[in-house]
């Protein structure tokens, strides 16, 4: 089989907050305010990438969101970590499914064949150890410059929400989904290599992130109001109509949850950052702003490498962002060359 790259979850409940009070928005740091930048899908399993990271310039006013696969192992975790807090004030990270893989103990020396939400955790201190900020830990303000030059807070929420196999036809039912994705000969390497331990199935393991995500992001809302501007950043795209895949349509299924569709109205996004698809593209849905920054496996950017690119030219602005005055926000912005 190839692999290029519950049923239907109901609607998320939005319960009342319950956890204790969070602090007030902190003061601003001092001027000029850094940008923060993303990338995803990096895949340090590959040699051609490894060496590309390596090349990342110096930007120590900024901030930098590494929106999941990273790579497999420990080691794949350390290096983009390590590199990542060289050159940037403030790391933040999310998983993708290749940091979920189990792998043999020989692959990993460090967490070994952990699986499931054992696996995620491990790469949880992995992160923590060089002071990068998870979905673990308390979501971080980012400040911007507004446009008549007040200070602007903008809230960055990095979350795991994984897939329930809801992003496929309505004829087709839960239990055939990856049948009918076989059917065109397309099997994520997931099947095999990504385990829901201890939840039963990986539907039921995506169903507790999003229960428990979604109330934590309704309780920040609720405590900071309204008027908070919010970055969701996560490996998985948050609306199906994102996933555009014209070659292999039917690997939809291993790309998000339904659940997640109206996240950006409900909890105040200003832009929502994810990977994953190895398509690069922005794109808006009520005047807000998505952004796919992946990066890809090296064959899948070996024409930019050919015209002279390299990582940092694939590094997206996500804040401030461009204005794009005048950007028709009803189209696409593919983005072929980063």
């Amino acid at each position: 089989m190839a692999d290029p790259l519950v049923a239907q979850a109901g609607a998320v409940e939005f319960d009342e907050p319950s956890a204790p009070p969070k602090p007030p928005i902190p003061d601003a740091p001092p001027r000029p305010f850094g940008k923060l930048y993303a990338i995803g899908d990096i895949h340090l399993s590959f040699k051609g990438n490894r060496e590309a990271l390596q090349e990342l310039a110096p930007k120590p006013n900024d901030g930098l969101i590494l929106v999941g696969d990273v790579g497999e192992s420990s080691e794949h975790l350390t290096i983009a970590f390590s590199k990542a807090k060289e050159c940037f004030q403030t790391v933040f990270w999310t998983p993708g499914n290749h940091e979920l893989y189990s792998l043999r103990a020989e692959e990993q020396a460090e967490g070994g064949s952990l699986k499931g939400e054992e696996k995620y955790l491990h790469s949880i201190e992995v992160a923590r150890a060089f002071g990068v900020i998870t979905p673990e830990d308390p979501y971080q303000f980012w400040w911007c410059e507004g446009k008549n030059g007040e200070a602007v807070p903008y809230l960055i929420a990095p979350i795991f929400t994984l897939y329930d196999y809801s992003f496929r036809p309505d004829h087709v039912k839960l239990e055939d989904a990856v049948a009918w994705a076989r059917e065109e000969n397309i099997e994520a390497t997931d099947e095999y290599m990504l385990h829901p331990d201890p939840y039963p199935t990986r539907e039921a393991w995506c169903e507790v992130l999003v229960n428990r995500t979604a109330a934590r992001l309704t309780e920040t809302v609720a405590h900071y109001g309204l008027g908070v501007k919010v970055v969701l950043a996560g490996h998985w795209p948050l609306r199906q109509d994102l996933v555009n895949l014209r070659l292999i349509p039917r690997f939809s299924i291993w790309c998000g949850t339904k659940q997640t569709e109206d996240w950006h109205r409900h909890f105040n996004a200003e832009v929502v950052v994810s990977g994953h698809l190895h398509i690069r593209r922005t794109d808006w849905r009520d005047d807000v702003r998505f952004e796919e920054c992946s990066l890809g496996y090296p064959r899948q950017w070996k024409e930019c490498q050919d015209k002279g690119m390299g990582i940092n030219d694939f590094l997206r602005e996500i804040l401030p962002g461009p204005t794009y005055e005048g950007v028709d926000k009803a189209a696409t912005i593919w983005r072929r060359f980063g």
